[in-house]
């Protein structure tokens, strides 16, 4: 007798979202193999029938196991999630299948993670996608990160799978980084947990702000692409952008000068170091990612070009290179690791000097609890607070208000003016009444009254030195006899000739590769 082997797809979660194909072969095959989560949405189905289970780690004993069956002449349904043929079992049974066996094959087709996922975000894969499965299993590290490549530079909408595993942590970042070195940082992107599942979530966020979250295997990532737009709570890519061009990236002022130094600024201190360089004699070109940056590096540097705008690594490269830069000034503020390393890469594939200049540490342990990391720093005030003062900025707060536990605390932020930036914790969940969006550094007096009056019972900030107005929030702690997290600098290998302290050792710096 010719057995069956019935290669199912079984959808996402929700008994509603197989098809009806997939249920007729359910219903008639004998044997069910699969993994045990996927049996609870078909359950209606299988009743009565020879059931194997081999567990999430042996797919291809699941495989070897339903294909003896069929040779023996059973009807045999393998089961997988999503779609069978897409990162699934179907590949392992032909794989696995003879030239000789005599078998009849059935491929049944299913809703798969990227479609389900694009569905609850709205309609982001509606143009040219790819997908990119993150798990080196099967696949060289190598082979992942250069495909990753190819699909930043091409500006696909993508979607990314097997995102995180207790074993490979540090691969998501990996990727998102390459994505940041070629896409827009404002590129819109969903991301989307037990899709169809208990425990649903879904929650859109900026490429940009992708590094500070925590994800897992139940966790798909929809990047979009630099069309994707976003209306009400959804995403969507449109169908059409033949006739389009790029965003243009305009400067403040239209004369950039040739054969410049470049300072990424950011930070008050970075343009007063840009306005002293000025002073100086050097010509300057300043470098801000936002307009609010750009108008405050115009205003303290009045006469001196400023870039504006969140350009990819290669935007950047073809910036200094068209402009014959000096050299690049890393002044950006000492938490922004990602902007540092590319810059360093930057000075590397240009072979420009590179110079980091960054305001000295004002900590002491006396002013706080310092703190490894964000993470840590959610974990302690999770931990022994109700009432919290955020003074991180925008990027960090996914990890404080999605850390374990984040729902037992009210949780309170300072976010500079830009309407994104408000947007964004608002979209995390902070209602307006606790959000305060000012520009800073803010005094004593400002910190020990607005604690006070929201009854704040701790506050965590980062080591911003003094210009970042860390004393400030120090003594206001103090005073209120409340607690301080201060999460620690991030330690990246700087050139050691080009660490700068100060801008005198800036100037020095600029006078050696002058001579």
């Amino acid at each position: 007798m010719t057995g069956v082997l019935n290669l199912v797809s079984v959808g996402p979660g929700f008994a509603d979202l197989i098809v009806p194909r997939a249920v007729a072969a359910l219903q008639d095959s004998d044997v069910i193999v699969g993994y045990e989560l996927y049996l609870r949405w078909i359950s209606p189905w299988i009743q009565g029938k020879e059931i194997h289970t081999p567990p999430l780690t042996q797919e291809r004993e699941r495989a070897l196991l339903a294909i003896e069956k069929a040779r023996s002449g059973a009807k045999v349904a393998l089961i997988s999630s999503g779609d069978i043929g897409i990162y699934a079992m179907a590949a392992l049974a032909f794989d696995e299948m003879r030239d000789d066996d005599v078998y009849q094959v059935n491929v049944i087709p299913g809703i798969t993670s990227a479609n389900a996922c694009a569905s609850l975000l709205g309609s982001p894969l509606s143009h040219d996608f790819a997908t990119l499965s993150l798990s080196d299993l099967l696949c060289p590290w190598d082979w992942i990160e250069q495909r990753g490549r190819h699909i930043a530079e091409a500006d696909l909408a993508c979607v990314l799978y097997n995102v995180q595993s207790a074993g490979r942590v540090e691969g998501v970042y990996r990727i998102l980084a390459i994505m940041l070195a070629a896409k827009d940082p404002k590129t819109l992107c969903g991301v989307v947990r037990n899709a169809y599942r208990p425990d649903q979530q879904v929650s859109i966020h900026y490429l940009q702000d992708l590094p500070s979250l925590q994800f897992d295997m139940l966790t798909t990532i929809v990047i979009g692409n630099r069309y994707t737009q976003r209306k009400r709570e959804f995403i969507f890519t449109p169908r059409g952008y033949n006739a389009w061009t790029a965003p243009a990236v305009v400067p403040v002022i239209d004369e950039i000068p040739s054969h410049a130094w470049w300072i990424f600024s950011g930070t008050s201190d970075g343009n007063a170091l840009a306005k002293t360089l000025a002073e100086q004699g050097y010509p300057v070109v300043i470098s801000t990612a936002t307009d609010y940056g750009s108008e405050l590096a115009a205003k303290a540097c009045q006469g001196v070009s400023v870039w504006k705008g969140q350009q990819g690594v290669e935007a950047r490269k073809q910036a200094l290179q068209q402009y014959q830069a000096l050299g690049l000034i890393d002044a950006t503020h000492p938490y922004a690791c990602l902007m540092s390393e590319q810059l360093m890469g930057l000075s590397k594939t240009l072979a420009l000097p590179y110079l980091r200049y960054e305001r000295a540490s004002a900590y002491t342990p006396e002013a706080g609890l310092l703190c490894e990391s964000t993470e840590q720093a959610a974990e302690q005030a999770i931990a022994n607070s109700q009432r919290v003062f955020l003074s991180t900025g925008s990027k960090d707060l996914a990890t404080f208000l999605k850390a374990p536990g984040a729902d037992m605390v009210t949780w309170f932020v300072r976010v500079t003016a830009e309407p994104e930036f408000i947007q964004r914790a608002i979209d995390l969940g902070i209602p307006r009444s606790q959000i305060c969006a000012m520009q800073g550094p803010f005094s004593e007096a400002f910190n020990e009254a607005l604690w006070r009056d929201w009854a704040i019972d701790c506050v965590v900030t980062k080591d911003s030195g003094l210009v970042g107005g860390f004393q400030a929030k120090a003594v206001a702690t103090q005073t209120l006899n409340i607690p301080l997290l201060v999460i620690q600098r991030p330690q990246l290998a700087y050139p050691a000739v080009s660490l700068c302290p100060s801008f005198a050792a800036v100037l020095e710096q600029l006078n050696n590769v002058s001579a």
